[in-house]
């Protein structure tokens, strides 16, 4: 969207984080860890909290910054709570569907939130009495099936629930006492284990460990569930770990300062500059990134190729979310919310324009011709990750195979269509090898359309449960469905 607010780039489901601390004010660690993971996910916000007896549960539409104030943060007391910011994968985007979920379980509450998506649906949300889910996610049918048993613990209710839930989920969740981390068996989505002077911390990324001054100390491991609680942390392994970690967390998802299987997101990203310019090298006088997600691979070409790196392209970095859309006219006018070429930088040269991905190509389009009417004498596109030519059902919001323009043309008819003088991807091969992980380990399937956890056909779609309850898709986010 940083070229066309109407094109909407891949989407990660959400960004989980949990606290037990003990003297901390862990609603205020909440917050700012949900910030540093504000990446993740823009739709909603929300925080539980438990002071030992009670769980209260704040969350609304919009951003973190925009859902909660001080006044809102001091009035949210306890040692431990959970947090989560949105992006909807499955359900839509309004209130109702915002987490964290909460439901009444055994003598108390449970809260849950939830990164990542189920592939087994319709089978969990069968389990349940027809009038249990008040909500429409995948996230609800989880939760309620956690709380519905009075004559189980928590612990022992997610120990036998998580072994037939499939598909992706990196969850936290909470009674009043205890936080509770588990991940599935293919760990698809990731989720770290931090240390505060007085307590423990889970995340998305270990860039929210940093942010509120937790160490971290590893990743929560494919397949386990941690408890954690004035005992410490304890690890569960309710089945054999499977992994397959995304791949495009790497390419674009994954904060740069994050780290990922011991990688740090951001020297992955160079290091697949540097192939790219080895694999598809083109004379040019200079590099430049679509910021900010194409700036380290834009640093690592330009560093592999010897062609000096420069900043064509200005991001005004105070321009949010926007429900007032231009007009067709405007669009075609070339009006940009968020970037601005810098005409003295790229007018009479030859360009390496290095983006991260390119899913439909409108974006693309739009900056191919706004660098040509700033005088780019010619355009050459490079992307640091290989065609996205398949749908991912594991938590990111691609578009249908149908609207991937890589799922229906070739590169070359895609370079026509984005009027480029040429164009280039990196190779599958190139990509993983600059994650340093074996191939077998990491989910590729937005690539090459080998999908780690076999999804049927039925259980595909982000209004799945809308439409088995008779709920009509909402489609995009307007003003009216805040």
């Amino acid at each position: 969207m940083d070229i066309d607010p109407l094109e909407r780039g891949p989407q990660d489901a959400c960004g989980v984080f949990g606290v037990w601390a003990p003297g901390e004010e862990v609603s205020k660690l909440t917050y700012f860890g949900l910030y540093a993971l504000q990446h993740r996910g823009q739709e909603s916000a929300g925080i539980a909290l438990s002071d030992g007896e009670r769980i209260l549960v704040y969350k609304d539409m919009g951003l973190v910054s925009q859902v909660f104030n001080e006044a809102t943060l001091d009035s949210l007391r306890g040692h431990l709570a959970i947090g989560h910011c949105r992006y909807s994968t499955t359900g839509s985007p309004v209130w109702e569907n915002a987490q964290p979920t909460f439901y009444t379980a055994r003598e108390g509450g449970l809260a849950l939130g939830h990164n990542g998506n189920l592939i087994n649906t319709p089978e969990l949300a069968a389990m349940l009495p027809s009038d249990r889910l008040g909500a429409t996610t995948d996230t609800e049918v989880l939760t309620s099936l956690l709380a519905i048993n009075p004559d189980r613990t928590t612990e022992d209710a997610a120990m036998e629930l998580l072994p037939q839930v499939r598909g992706a989920f990196s969850v936290v969740f909470m009674d009043e006492r205890t936080l509770y981390a588990a991940r599935d068996p293919q760990g698809v989505r990731p989720l770290v284990l931090g240390r505060l002077d007085s307590g423990w911390v889970v995340a998305s990324e270990t860039a929210a460990l940093d942010i509120v001054g937790a160490t971290a100390v590893r990743e929560v491991e494919p397949g386990e569930m941690l408890t954690i609680d004035e005992r410490g942390v304890r690890s569960l392994r309710f089945t054999p770990a499977q992994p397959k970690g995304c791949l495009f967390e790497y390419v674009y998802l994954a904060r740069p300062d994050t780290t990922i299987a011991g990688r740090n997101v951001n020297s992955t990203r160079v290091e697949v500059g540097r192939r790219l310019a080895k694999q598809h090298p083109v004379e040019a006088d200079i590099v430049i990134p679509v910021p900010e997600s194409g700036t380290p691979a834009a640093v690592g070409y330009a560093e592999g190729s010897g062609i000096p790196f420069a900043q064509g392209l200005v991001k005004n970095s105070y321009v949010g979310r926007t429900f007032i859309q231009p007009s067709q006219t405007l669009r075609e006018l070339g009006i940009r919310l968020k970037l601005n070429p810098l005409r003295d930088v790229i007018a009479g040269k030859r360009l390496i324009v290095v983006d991260d991905s390119i899913v439909r190509g409108n974006t693309q389009r739009a900056l191919v011709r706004m660098l040509r009417e700033a005088g780019a004498r010619e355009v050459h596109v490079r992307i640091s990750s290989p065609p996205v030519q398949w749908p991912c059902y594991y938590g990111v919001d691609f578009a249908t195979k149908a609207e991937l323009v890589a799922g229906n043309l070739s590169t070359e008819e895609i370079r026509a269509s984005i009027g480029a003088d040429s164009l280039a991807y990196i190779d599958l091969d190139e990509l993983v090898s600059a994650t340093e992980l074996p191939k077998n380990r990491l989910c590729r399937a937005c690539f090459d359309g080998v999908y780690p956890i076999e999804v049927d056909e039925d259980s595909r779609g982000k209004y799945l449960l809308e439409k088995s309850c008779g709920v009509p898709d909402s489609g995009p986010l307007t003003p009216s469905a805040r």
